[in-house]
């Protein structure tokens, strides 16, 4: 596992390091993108790093062809064009070349199978998760449910201009970000309660719809504490673009806590699931807008 790690950060190291160079004003603890950002965001994740890692494999592959091709085309425009090549050839048929085009194609497409589908293997649940977070997708906010937590829920909101503190990211900040811990495999239900939204946090690896009637699986294993940010990316409606993701992760024992604190503060606001006065308001607010 760690020599895996290891040659996936050889493998993204070029763009993370032009993240880095061109993404000034980034926060150590934040992890979203910064204006003329190259490249991903920092990965939070073992998913995003083996995302990240295939992606830059396929770049490379993509660009060896491009200037191969490329380099075809120019040899043949210089060497068989009508004044370097007045008697053109009548050959009409080479077995070496035509095996060729057809192996080195099938050897390419191999190189790209085989580990794309172990990815998409590796991200598609967790064996042994070791706890559950349900995302329900509304228009337009977010609902988390913590089922191992005696159903603890709470509905996170968008934060508008006027209730941003100093260094909350404007359209990306919520009331109630969603908390989880560190170095622990969370296994995410993504559901939705009326059309079909998408669940994207890009330094997380995560990118999955919730779609009505279905429930939807991924997981996540977040490597380190800090605040990660996402955003509905399916077109949900008229206010789509404000349905912000917050995931804040903490250490286990700040979790633990923070756990009985939320079960005191959320069993204020009602019935489980319901939206709170003000939260109704922020939408009605956004929706005016």
């Amino acid at each position: 596992m760690k020599k895996h790690i290891i040659s996936s950060w050889i493998f993204s190291g070029v763009f993370a390091l032009s993240g880095i160079l061109f993404s000034g004003n980034a926060i150590a603890e934040e992890y979203r993108s910064s204006p003329w950002q190259m490249g991903f965001q920092t990965p939070g994740s073992e998913s995003a790093v083996r995302i990240f890692a295939c992606h830059d494999l396929l770049l490379y592959i993509e660009t060896a062809i491009v200037v191969l091709v490329l380099l075809l085309m120019v040899y043949i425009v210089i060497k068989f064009n009508a004044k370097a090549n007045p008697v053109p050839s009548k050959t009409t048929h080479n077995t070496m070349l035509e095996v060729v085009w057809t192996a080195v194609p099938i050897l390419i497409l191999i190189t790209i199978a085989i580990p794309s589908l172990k990815l998409l293997y590796f991200i598609d649940k967790t064996e042994e998760p070791e706890m559950t977070l349900k995302v329900t997708g509304n228009q337009w906010y977010w609902s988390y449910t913590y089922p191992d937590q005696d159903g603890l829920e709470f509905d996170s909101i968008i934060l508008e201009e006027d209730e941003l503190e100093a260094g909350q990211p404007r359209l990306l900040s919520v009331d109630n970000p969603v908390v989880l811990p560190v170095n622990t495999n969370v296994r995410i239900l993504l559901v939705s309660n009326d059309v079909i939204h998408n669940f994207a946090v890009p330094s997380l690896g995560l990118k999955l719809d919730t779609t009505p009637g279905r429930t939807n699986e991924t997981w996540t294993n977040i490597d380190k504490p800090g605040t990660y940010y996402g955003m509905c990316s399916e077109l949900c409606g008229v206010n789509h673009g404000f349905m912000p993701i917050q995931v804040r992760a903490v250490s286990k024992e700040d979790y633990a806590v923070w756990v009985e604190q939320a079960k005191q503060e959320f069993a204020q606001n009602g019935e489980p699931g319901s939206l709170p006065a003000s939260g109704t308001v922020k939408i009605a607010a956004v929706i005016s807008q």
